[in-house]
């Protein structure tokens, strides 16, 4: 999937827009919620700034500061706009349950998780680091997710439930890729440096599958539920066990896309 251009974005604003009205109509005891939240803002990155502010704050940050540093890094660097409407578009295509693009936006803990580090990500590169942790921290415990502020993501990301998902410091994720709950990116042993795992392009990684050392993950592979990985995997193949195996090759699918769990 390639980033959005102006015209996409607009026509996926709009849409939102639109199904976020009908959706305060049908149930009235959330229209305030939905107007609050949506409805009352003239952008989608308005939106998603309010919304994580909301989500994220604590008794010790306001959600009033939180919501204008949010704003910023979405303001400064519209490649984390782009990336977050590639995320909305790739739950809507890759999620039987996702009928309606409003959906992430409102309520999918992965989907939030990601922005959140997404923003992270760029507070880091900005020097921000003691608040860069104090937010994954916040995301750690409001979503259930531990994703070190470094580690480098691409767009068009599913993280599918998101409980237990784990990312490290120098792990990298590429394009158009889909995650299941549980999944660990992790390190082995106590090495510093470049230790963590390398995804490409249109993977996909099953439920709580775990993926340990800086190790790459070929292109279109498919990982298979519960799997512990700690070798290279070659690209459009499968595997599967512990340690994971190539058991198959998927020919010309892209796993991430087809979100077939079989092996």
């Amino acid at each position: 999937m390639t980033l959005l251009n102006y015209e996409d974005s607009r026509t996926l604003w709009q849409t939102i827009l639109t199904e976020t009205e009908e959706a305060a109509r049908n149930e009235p005891m959330l229209a305030s919620f939905l107007h609050q939240t949506v409805l009352r803002h003239p952008s989608i990155d308005r939106v998603l700034a309010f919304h994580l502010s909301s989500k994220l704050a604590s008794p010790i940050m306001d959600s009033r500061a939180l919501n204008e540093i949010f704003f910023q890094a979405l303001d400064r660097d519209t490649r984390i706009s782009k990336a977050m409407q590639a995320d909305i578009i790739a739950c809507y295509e890759r999620d039987p349950a996702c009928d309606q693009y409003c959906l992430p936006l409102l309520y999918y803990k992965g989907f939030h998780a990601i922005q959140a580090h997404r923003i992270n990500h760029w507070l880091w590169q900005h020097g921000r680091k003691t608040l860069a942790y104090f937010l994954q921290n916040r995301a750690s415990e409001v979503f259930g997710t531990d994703i070190h502020p470094a580690a480098r993501f691409g767009h068009g990301l599913m993280l599918d439930h998101a409980t237990g998902f784990v990312a490290g410091e120098t792990a990298v994720l590429g394009n158009d890729i889909s995650i299941l709950h549980g999944v660990t990116l992790g390190g082995s042993g106590k090495d510093s440096g470049d230790r963590h795992p390398k995804i490409s392009d249109g993977v996909m990684i099953g439920a709580n599958a775990s993926i340990l050392g800086n190790i790459r993950i070929g292109a279109n592979a498919k990982v298979g539920a519960g799997s512990v990985v700690v070798s290279d995997v070659p690209p459009a193949t499968t595997v599967v066990g512990v340690p994971a195996k190539v058991v198959g090759d998927v020919g010309s699918h892209v796993p991430a896309a087809e979100m077939d769990q079989r092996l």
